[in-house]
């Protein structure tokens, strides 16, 4: 558990230098999981790049752009946050893929009460309606819809919750300043002016790439309290949403199209956490079990520490 504190700006440069430099080639994960140790990213970092009386070296050049980027961004369009700052969306500090690093556009709500709502870009009707019809009825029980602002699933999912006057958020494979694809840059307004928020745990200016996309599906079953994968062919990257949804603790509702017509559906169908909807009316019949279980832990833990 991170022991939550905010930080100054030194801070926060000081762990985009570690993400950018990366030293003795050790991965986000681990230099994230150093730093919630510490609790400053200031010592981490001199660590490995103790000074020198030596002039400017490499590393310090690091530091110094990384400084100059973090004081750009306060002035941006976006916020830029680090898993240590307060307004960090606090389920993302759940999961062993907790990004060090988020950029949002839009209202961040800290204790979302959110349902991912996934699927492939190319979807039939009967699988978009399905995702509509499911996003509408999240909007009535006062849930937040969250989808990756994709074509397809996502694109419908993400409407439907704006028609239906509810709350949306996307999670993006790309860096905050990207409009990705091109078709949504107006869906992607829309979310932000009307309560929503775009959530990007890439540098700014990031393209999309084959790796960035499951890296995000794992951020986004870590936002939401439930994960509904409405369609997916047989290697679609929601696959990897619905084994990491799992891999967090995170229910996953499968549509019964993905169980009927995929082998990882099917072999998903009986691990413990996963439930089968026909309809989005099932849908919503299994989120109030998990819904009232997870309001019942979270009694019991409360009068436990009292």
């Amino acid at each position: 558990m991170v022991n939550v504190r905010g930080w100054d700006d030194e801070e926060r440069a000081a762990l985009v230098a570690l993400l950018k430099a990366q030293p003795e080639r050790l991965n986000w994960g681990d230099l994230t999981a150093m730093v919630a140790e510490c609790g400053s990213a200031r010592k981490v970092w001199s660590r490995y790049y103790p000074d020198t009386l030596f002039g400017e070296s490499e590393a310090t050049a690091i530091l110094r752009e990384a400084q100059a980027d973090v004081a750009a961004w306060t002035t941006d369009d976006f916020r830029f946050l680090t898993f240590m700052d307060d307004d960090y969306p606090e389920r993302l500090r759940d999961v062993r893929q907790m990004p060090p690093v988020v950029f949002t556009q839009g209202c961040l709500v800290r204790a979302d009460r959110a349902v991912s709502v996934v699927g492939s870009r190319k979807a039939s009707p009967e699988a978009l309606s399905f995702a509509r019809q499911t996003a509408t009825l999240l909007v009535k029980q006062g849930l937040t819809v969250v989808a990756g602002l994709a074509e397809g699933i996502d694109t419908a999912a993400h409407e439907a919750t704006l028609k239906a006057r509810g709350r949306t958020v996307a999670v993006i494979g790309t860096g905050i300043r990207k409009r990705y694809p091109a078709a949504n840059k107006g869906l992607h307004a829309a979310i932000v002016e009307r309560g929503g928020l775009v959530l990007s745990q890439f540098w700014p200016d990031s393209p999309p790439t084959k790796w960035s996309f499951p890296v995000r599906n794992a951020v986004m079953s870590a936002y939401g309290l439930a994960t509904v994968v409405v369609t997916a062919g047989e290697h679609s990257g929601t696959r990897i949403q619905a084994r990491e949804a799992i891999a967090h603790g995170r229910p996953v509702i499968l549509s019964a199209a993905v169980t009927r017509e995929t082998q990882w559906g099917a072999a998903l169908v009986n691990q413990p956490g996963v439930r089968v909807a026909s309809t989005p009316e099932d849908v919503m019949r299994h989120l109030d079990t998990i819904l009232n279980v997870n309001s019942r832990v979270a009694e019991l833990l409360a009068s436990a520490f009292a």
